[in-house]
């Protein structure tokens, strides 16, 4: 009997354990999202689910084209891509991106200009100071746009997105598991 009576609380032990190890990861380390809408397109489609690392920004800071979840406002979390970094002039000119007045190339939207109509934009010409009265982004800020350019509310819309409102990094896009795929 009391083999059996030991054996029970260790199991009890070790499922909570194994409970108390997935809350901490869960709240504190990673998190999983489920994209709502169309801005992200054709790199993040609706209905994915993606893994977000919470504590990468802890350790480093964020990186131009990062794919990051932020709090948007008090019911919604947005995922964009990083654009525009702490003291960055960001402008676009006849659908090219200029970070600091130097072109920059955006290899992720190739597959929207190919489907572009003759004549037509991605994305509007704007500069910081036309949306936002600031030639550059300021310090403790980032600003984002979506990869579906022409359907996406991003900072040229809610203006720069303060670092701290950052829930973290995608790091993972694991359904649909045909589009598994780690997110650099």
């Amino acid at each position: 009997m009391t083999k059996t009576k030991d054996s029970f609380w260790e199991w009890i032990k070790a499922i909570g354990i194994a409970l108390l190890i997935a809350f901490i990861v869960r709240h504190f380390l990673f998190t999983n999202y489920v994209v709502y809408g169309e801005s992200m397109m054709p790199t993040i489609q609706e209905g994915n689910r993606l893994i977000v690392n919470k504590i990468n920004y802890d350790i480093t800071k964020p990186q131009r084209f990062d794919l990051i979840v932020f709090k948007a406002n008090e019911q919604e979390d947005y995922i964009k891509r990083i654009i525009g970094l702490p003291g960055d002039k960001v402008e676009y000119r006849n659908d090219k991106l200029y970070i600091n007045d130097q072109p920059v190339e955006e290899k992720y939207l190739e597959r929207f200009r190919k489907d572009l109509q003759e004549g037509s934009q991605l994305t509007g010409d704007f500069t910081l100071k036309d949306i936002t009265s600031k030639k550059r982004v300021p310090e403790g800020m980032v600003f984002v746009l979506g990869d579906n350019r022409l359907h996406s509310i991003d900072s040229r819309h809610i203006g720069f997105v303060p670092l701290e409102n950052i829930v973290g990094e995608v790091n993972l896009r694991y359904w649909p598991m045909s589009e598994f795929q780690v997110i650099h």
